[in-house]
């Protein structure tokens, strides 16, 4: 009978798994019942209200490159992962948000061509063929506006100018404000007329510009949302906004006669919209929150740059793109000191 008690309790410990006492795995770290699909999703509810604001002030023209650039990101997904046998993630929402982020930062009335291009653009070039959402080095929306700027500059900066639903105002094109700046800027006039901007226009989003980007207040309350969401944070924003506002203030106090306040810079082009609906992806920004300030220091000084000196009326884009590319060395130089370890140099 021992013998047997003996065989069954050995029989026992064998067939019972090991219970770890200390579970040690890499990040990412679920920490919340939150899903793709929900974060996903969420950022679309949050850029309804920037929409509504594009579709009030430019109208149908808005509402058709906004479908079309949204169904091509989501088409483009579709066919490529039929076509490479790869579970279908279309319904995550992913491929909506960059289609939607892509058609907000397009000219009302562009071709349907060029939202389609840049749809299969952001999500074949710029994502599947990384591995997919979460592989990407680069923000895919971000990609496709810069390589639709370089090969398309015409259609990409010809700006209907606003003629709100039930106003009665025919659509006409302009320049935009930040347009308007370069070219007074590269004649060397001075800025003269050029830096003169409703402040009122300018934050709810009666003036020329990308569907998107033009209003403030319709940007902030989506901001507002993803934040309270605690979907991003605020060092991101925070630090490239105060970045521009900080470098354009200085030249501003220098020269007033050649460049603009600071208050210019905050409400025109996309600042605003890249500073917290794109820089802060949470596939391509640094991890840590030293390393988002730096980010976020180094997306607004090379806004500041390029928009004063670059070639391009704009930085925003190119800003958070170049800042990509170091993103994984910030997460390197600045990464915690791991748990129990001592930080070099402290003894």
């Amino acid at each position: 009978m021992a013998e047997a008690a003996v065989e069954q309790e050995d029989k026992k410990g064998k067939s019972e798994e090991p219970v770890p006492k200390l579970i040690l795995t890499s990040s990412p770290h679920q920490l919340s019942p939150d899903s793709i699909e929900r974060i996903m999703w969420t950022v679309v509810l949050s850029l309804a209200p920037a929409s509504l604001a594009g579709l009030y002030f430019f109208g149908l023209s808005a509402l058709y490159v906004l479908i079309v650039s949204v169904c091509s990101t989501m088409a483009a997904e579709a066919i490529y992962q039929k076509l490479s046998g790869v579970k279908s993630t279309v319904t995550d929402g992913s491929a909506a948000v960059t289609g939607l982020l892509i058609g907000l930062t397009l000219p009302p009335g562009s071709p349907w061509w060029v939202s389609v291009i840049g749809g299969f653009f952001a999500i074949i070039i710029c994502k599947q063929l990384y591995g997919g959402l979460g592989f990407n080095p680069f923000n895919p929306a971000l990609m496709s506006r810069v390589f639709l700027l370089i090969a398309f500059p015409l259609q990409m900066t010809t700006w209907p100018m606003p003629s709100p639903l039930f106003s009665g105002i025919d659509a006409s094109t302009g320049a935009t404000p930040l347009g308007k700046l370069q070219v007074a800027r590269l004649t060397g006039k001075g800025i003269g007329k050029a830096a003169e901007l409703n402040i009122w226009d300018a934050f709810i989003g009666n003036l020329g510009g990308s569907i998107g980007e033009v209003s403030a207040i319709a940007l902030l309350i989506g901001a507002a949302y993803l934040i309270y969401k605690q979907y991003i944070t605020w060092h991101i924003p925070v630090s490239m906004i105060g970045t521009v506002m900080i470098f354009s203030g200085i030249f501003w106090m220098i020269d007033p006669s050649k460049y603009v306040n600071p208050v210019f810079h905050l409400f025109t082009g996309s600042l605003i919209i890249g500073a917290f609906f794109m820089a802060t992806d949470m596939v391509t920004c640094p991890v840590t929150l030293k390393g988002q300030l730096l980010f976020g220091f180094g997306c607004g000084l090379i806004t500041v740059i390029i928009r004063m000196w670059g070639g391009y009326p704009e930085g925003v884009s190119f800003a958070i793109v170049l800042m990509n590319i170091v993103s994984p060395l910030i997460d390197r130089y600045l990464r915690p000191v791991r748990y129990g370890a001592i930080k070099a140099g402290s003894r």
